[in-house]
């Protein structure tokens, strides 16, 4: 008989970025490996022939990351029923907050056919410190849709202790694995030589060369680097050795280049764009900057720490997971320029036999949260599913230590 499993995210550039293990994993046990997600977007290139070159059967729908784009979602939610007929999906695996949504009540549309229902949730948009509204909206809607859930991996312990308190589908189980696999082996220390050669190709050469790598957005706050840098050079402090590099593309690009401009930052900090190879820029720095407002685990820190970059970073329920201050970087207590100047300056004075223990506290610090790990415990989950092993009443935990 064949198997037809359906992952199932927002935008195209999910899969290959943080499931090609998943998809290796699911040939392997004898799946046929389906895709939907909205080759459109317009920030993720839909490349077919990457997807077609690992064994994926990709299809287009129109969903959107927002919730709130109801119209588009919903016919989203028509095309993925269609395609859960056609092809005779036995498993839904969603992740992102919409996909989720949509793939829950799909699996509850096609309940009589007994399809299992995984929900990787990549960081709840409740937490400890969240709005009201996502609070009570989001965590209302999560605690909903569990019900219609077989399995939830979460990927720090806050969600992992908050999943465990819902009420799943009988037999349903929680998980926490240790985020999408870090390669360790491909994120590894550059030598001197390939820094030395990249930062002169990136205009970094005897510069305090800072980076940030994601998405540029409200919530990956690369503004507040811009206004550390602003109430740093207000404040008297020389700044001309400070370079700020920033990898990535998205909606806050054209409003980057202004605020740069307003600020008269333009010599302190370059627009990289998205980077196929970021290992050239984040590799080559003196630290990573990671000042989001939310983070489910954070993955582009972990590939810093993992090539030997300290990371100054904003305290929050992804990063405490393997944030340690002062050991592989800096964690800021609070979202605020204060806290930010205070973690540059702590880098910058860096030398000599502390720097160098530092940078190999960086990549121990990472140790458990490689792939090889994620790609086991993934493994036992899909195992899981496909000999029907139900654990009722006793939730699960594959941890990450």
């Amino acid at each position: 008989m064949n198997k037809n499993i359906l992952i199932l995210s927002t935008v195209s550039g999910f899969l290959k970025k943080f499931e090609t293990d998943d998809v290796e994993i699911l040939k392997e046990l004898g799946y046929t490996v389906h895709y939907a997600a909205n080759m459109r977007e317009q920030h993720y290139l839909f490349d077919e022939t990457a997807l077609c070159g690992m064994g994926v059967e990709p299809h287009h729908i129109d969903i959107e990351r927002s919730p709130y784009m109801i119209r588009e979602n919903k016919k989203a939610f028509g095309q993925l029923l269609d395609i859960i007929d056609t092809f005779q999906i036995s498993v839904i695996h969603c992740h992102t907050p919409v996909g989720g949504v949509l793939g829950r009540l799909a699996g509850r549309y096609f309940q009589n056919r007994g399809i299992q229902v995984l929900y990787t949730a990549h960081g709840f948009h409740f937490y400890k410190g969240a709005p009201l509204l996502n609070n009570t909206v989001y965590y209302l809607v999560e605690r909903l849709l569990a019900r219609y859930t077989d399995v939830l991996v979460t990927i720090n312990q806050e969600d992992y202790d908050r999943a465990k308190k819902f009420r799943l589908k009988q037999g349903g189980r929680v998980y926490k694995i240790p985020g999408v696999g870090l390669d360790r082996a491909f994120f590894s220390p550059l030598s001197e030589e390939e820094k030395k050669k990249n930062r002169e190709e990136l205009g970094a050469q005897d510069k305090f060369f800072f980076v940030t790598a994601g998405e540029l957005n409200e919530n990956k706050n690369q503004h507040l680097v811009l206004e550390t840098l602003k109430k740093m050079k207000e404040g008297g402090k020389d700044i001309s050795h400070y370079l700020y590099g920033i990898c990535g593309d998205g909606f806050f690009y054209n409003r980057m280049k202004r605020w740069i401009e307003e600020m008269g930052l333009h010599e302190n900090v370059k627009l990289y764009g998205y980077q196929t190879d970021v290992r050239k820029v984040v590799g080559s720095a003196d630290c990573f900057v990671f000042p989001s407002k939310r983070e489910g685990l954070g993955m582009a820190a972990l590939e810093a720490l993992s090539m030997g970059i300290p990371v100054v970073a904003s305290d929050n329920r992804g990063t405490r997971e393997y944030m340690k201050h002062k050991k592989n970087g800096y964690v800021c207590p609070s979202l605020d320029t204060g806290s930010f100047i205070q973690g540059l300056e702590y880098i910058e004075n860096l030398e000599g036999t502390e720097k160098e223990e530092l940078s190999a506290w960086c990549r121990e610090s990472v140790r458990r949260f490689s792939k090889e790990k994620t790609r086991s415990q993934m493994e036992e989950i899909y195992r899981g599913i496909e000999d029907g092993e139900k654990d009722i009443g006793h939730p699960g935990c594959v941890q990450s230590g």
